[in-house]
Formats: C-alpha cells, structure tokens, sequence
C-alpha cells in the first residue's frame, strides 16, 4: 500500500490498554527533554520561549496525524533554526510583528514543499547531502549557535551580527564578562553534558534550567545582571499573514526550500536511524508529510518551522515508547506548563538557555566522524572542511545553499571516475574478472570483454567512449568477439545510448560481433528497448554470464557465429 493510500494516524497504530502506561512514562520524560530544549531553540531564533512550546505542541500534533513512525518526535530544533533565523533578520528586525509573520509564513511554506515531496515519494531527496557534507554543513551551524550564545553566556552585548566581529568582539571585551551569568550558564552546560553521558534519559537540561532559576530567584541575581525570561504565557493560535505580500513569499522561497531539504535529510536520518517495525522498511515518504504537516500547523497557530529530532526521539525509544501518544502526552504537559504554569519559568536566566545550547552546539559537533574520514578520504574531509567554512563565512542561508552545491558536485564527480574495465579469465573456471595485477588471468585469443562499473548517462558516456576506442584499438587483431559486461550498468540515459550505439558500430567495423552479458538491472534493460539498443544488437546475443556468451558465440573450433545489423 502507498504512503498516499494510508489512513491517517498510522503512527498510533497498537495504541491500547497495554501501551498506556509505557506511553505516557516516556511522554512525561520527552516533555522534561523537550521544555529547556524547546525554549532554547526558540531563543536561538529570536522568538519568545512560548513560540519554542507552541512548534512543539504543532510538530507533536501533525506529526501523530500523518506521520508513520511510532517513535520519531517533530518540533523546535536547532539545526534548522539559525538558518532560517540569518535569513529572516535580513527582511525584518528581531521581535517585530512582521519577523513574527515572515516566520509563520515560512512555515507553511516549508511544510507544503515537505509534505508535498512525500506525497510525491521523493525521498530519495534526502540523499543529496552526503555525510561528509551533511557533518561540514552541522559543524558550521554549531560554530553559529556557539557565537550567538556566548554573549548571553559571558553577560555581554551580542555585538556585531557578523559571526567572525562577533568573535573578535567577544575576544577583545572577555575581561568584562559577568562572573555570575558566565557561572551559570557554564553551570548548566556541565550538568546537561555530565547528565548526558551518564544517562540520556534523566531530564538533566531541565534540571539544570531549574536550579539556575532557583538560584537567579534566592540570591536576585536580576540585580546583579543577569537577564531572566521574565512571566510567560502561550499564546493563543493566530493567524499572522495579514501584513504578507506576494513578493514576500517570492523572497522566502529560496529559503524555504534550503530548509525543507534539511528538514527532508534530517527526517530521513531519524527514521531509518529508528524503524519502528525491524522487519519492515522504514516509510520516509509518509513521515516527510507527517513533519510536513507539523510545520504547515506551526505556519498557521503563528510558530516557525520544525524538523525531526533524533536525540528526542532516541529519548522516545530508550523510555520505552510504544506508539506517537508519548508525543501528545509530552505536548499536553508543555502546553499545560506554558498556560498555567508561566511563573515557574519567571526566573530562568538567558545564560542558562545559552548553556543548554552550548551542549547543542558541541553535540552537532561530530568530530568522531572528522577522524574518521580523514583517516579514510582526505578528498571528502576537505569537503568537510569547505562546508564549513562556507557556512561560517558566508551568510548562512548562502553557506548551506553551497554546501548543497558541493554535495552535488561531490556526487557528479564521483559519477564521472567511472573508467572502461576490461575483464580476463580466471584460469581454470567460467568465471570472468577485472583484470588485477594479483590475480593471475587470462585472455582468449580474438575476445575483448569489457565493463562499465557505474551507471551510463550523459555525464561519463565520453569516458566509455574513449575507453572503448581504446580498448578495441589496443585488442589483439583478429578481433573475433566483444562482450560488455553489463552486471553494474544499472541505467542508461539517451545520451549514453547514442554512444553505446556507436560503440557497437565501431566493434562490428573491426569484424568483432558485439554482445552483452550479465544486464541484470530491469531499468537498463527497459532503457534499451527504449532506445532500440536491444533490436541494434540482437536478443540472441544478449547473454547471463560472459561464459555463456564466449561458449555460444565462440565454440571450440568453429567460426564465430554470425551478427546482423
């Protein structure tokens, strides 16, 4: 069955009785995970913390209607939010009713290309970004969270928006940090990161929030200094397009769609990262316009955008969760916190956010992953590096647009190194393999056997041509038999054909009968009817293995047999 043809609520599927219990235990520990997280992300992005609780309570709602995974939970996040927060400041001042607007707008907008990708099951979307890519790309985003909290952190004026002066700024005026906001928000940031590696599942973030709450109300650090959110209520759900024009939507959509592919990537990564059935294959496609829908709600109750978040949801799976409840029953008490709950939340220093976002920022920091790739593909950690350094240089809607072009490029030119392989004998067998200085083989007088270990398309189809010509020319005359071994071409575009038309031509011109072997992809296979490939060569010389062809084409001392065309 299609994402397109399931019901809705799939991902309440097995809810009962039975899971009630597990359900809400683990909704209560999401809901102590998701308040600091939520109302930290939603400083990031310059919005009061009640708009952070208000994504939440959307992603939690849209997803549980239209997403598949029982596990996977929707709402504020920090990858995404100094995106879209670096974009917005260049068309609206901070806190301005029409910042507000603008956010709620992108919403909408990034959840109807989300969703609307998903209906369309294009999550194949999620793989333009390759890991290292997609680790530059986080690096960068964490380099930005960590200039855009350490003022709060240190007690100073934010400084210049641009990221490098910021840190110069910061640099040059340490000497005047206050002792109190820097304690504090180093203070949390220790207990969140300490709590983290003893147990993810104890709320320590929130604890840590609640402590330096505690101590901004005993010791009235107000006078001291310190900023603190002051009483907060959620807002009631509106509406905020009145002031929205056309040319406003022209203006977001490259951003919009910048933020959707991460979204898309970052859902795709949490979904297959984990399944909520181990036999069955993860639906990307229905949980795109699940998250799709959690944004396209935030757009409308007046919120910013959501994204999936793999740590909660990790939290999700690791208390036990059973069905998307848990994720209602954590909206329903962040809800219930931010409407009856708003004096508790009075005397939550900035610091202690900016210290919860620090842990953040150091958690995207992926330099286990660095190592790695530096010990394995020094060409793909520079990519790394590029990524970032767009990311950090650039204005950062500009950085991630390049790194999406980087990836891209990484992948076009991974595409184009395919090379013409010629295959020999291994001695002794039916079995043909690419020629290897280890592996003793051997040739048949008058055959040329040949392999293409990618797909064919127009971006290496001069490469097989070349590599053709090159391997006929330097065959060993007469030239009796050439057999493409097809086993890797797993598509063919029209331009591919031309020149595997030509290839053929330019094998019967040298007297050799041309033959393929091992086609095995039902794409290619299509794709050469398609182009008449398979009446230019004959179905009787299309072959499952290049023994079976050699043996058919070539038997032990006989002619070979004869090819029209």
């Amino acid at each position: 069955m299609s994402s397109k043809e399931r019901p809705l609520f799939q991902s309440l599927r097995g809810f009962g009785a039975a899971s009630l219990a597990q359900d809400l235990t683990a909704g209560v520990t999401l809901a102590a995970i998701a308040i600091p997280e939520q109302m930290a992300t939603a400083h990031l992005g310059h919005f009061p913390p009640e708009i952070g609780f208000l994504a939440f309570i959307a992603g939690a709602l849209g997803f549980a209607v239209c997403g598949a995974s029982r596990y996977l939970s929707a709402g504020a996040d920090s990858t995404i939010t100094p995106i879209f927060a670096g974009g917005l400041v260049l068309l609206a001042a901070t806190g301005s009713p029409a910042y507000a607007a603008l956010a709620a707008l992108l919403a909408l907008m990034v959840g109807i290309v989300v969703a609307v990708a998903g209906w369309l099951r294009m999550g194949w979307i999620s793989s333009l970004l390759s890991v290292p890519v997609t680790s530059g790309f986080l690096a960068g985003i964490s380099v930005h969270i960590l200039a855009s909290q350490l003022p709060a952190v240190l007690g100073l004026p934010a400084g210049s928006a641009e990221l490098l002066s910021r840190f110069a700024y910061l640099f040059s005026n340490i000497g005047h940090a206050n002792l109190y906001t820097l304690a504090l928000g180093l203070g949390v940031f220790a207990i969140t990161f300490g709590g983290e590696k003893l147990n993810s599942r104890i709320p320590c973030a929130l604890i840590g929030v609640a402590l330096a709450a505690t101590a901004a109300f005993l010791f009235g650090l107000q006078q001291r200094g310190v900023p603190v959110l002051g009483r907060i209520g959620l807002p009631l759900p509106s509406l905020r397009f009145s002031a929205i024009g056309l040319q406003d939507v022209f203006h977001l959509a490259p951003l919009a769609f910048l933020i959707a592919l991460v979204v898309m990537v970052q859902t795709a990564a949490t979904t297959r990262s984990f399944p909520s059935e181990l036999e069955t294959a993860p639906d990307v496609d229905r949980d795109f316009v699940g998250v799709g829908m959690g944004s396209i709600i935030a757009g409308l109750v007046g919120a910013f955008p959501v994204n999936a978040s793999p740590p909660r949801t990790a939290i999700s799976v690791q208390t036990g969760a059973r069905t998307q409840m848990t994720g209602l029953f954590a909206a329903i008490l962040v809800g219930t916190l931010a409407a009856f709950g708003s004096g508790l939340l009075a005397y939550v220093p900035d610091a202690a956010l900016a210290g919860v976002l620090l842990f953040v920022a150091q958690r995207i920091l992926q330099l286990h992953l660095f190592r790695t790739v530096l010990r394995e593909s020094r060409g793909e950690f520079a990519l790394i590096l590029a990524t970032a350094a767009a990311i950090v240089i650039l204005p950062i809607d500009e950085g991630v647009a390049l790194g999406v072009l980087l990836s891209l490029l990484h992948g076009i030119w991974t595409a184009t190194r395919a090379r013409l392989v010629e295959f020999e004998r291994v001695p002794g067998t039916s079995i043909w393999w690419p020629a290897n200085k280890d592996i003793a083989g051997e040739k048949l007088p008058g055959v040329l056997v040949v392999a293409f270990q990618a797909p064919l398309s127009f971006l290496n189809a001069d490469d097989f041509r070349r590599g053709f010509s090159a391997a006929i020319g330097h065959a060993q005359a007469p030239l009796a038999l050439v057999v493409l071994e097809a086993s890797s071409i797993v598509e063919i575009d029209f331009t591919a054909a031309r020149v595997l038309e030509e290839a053929i031509r330019r094998a019967r011109s040298a007297g050799a009968i041309f033959a393929v072997a091992r086609l095995e992809s039902v794409r290619a296979q299509e794709a050469l009817e398609r182009f008449g490939i398979t009446a230019l060569v004959g179905r009787g010389f299309i072959y499952r293995s290049v023994a079976q062809a050699v043996e058919a084409l070539l038997p032990a001392g006989g002619p070979p047999q004869r090819q029209l065309g």
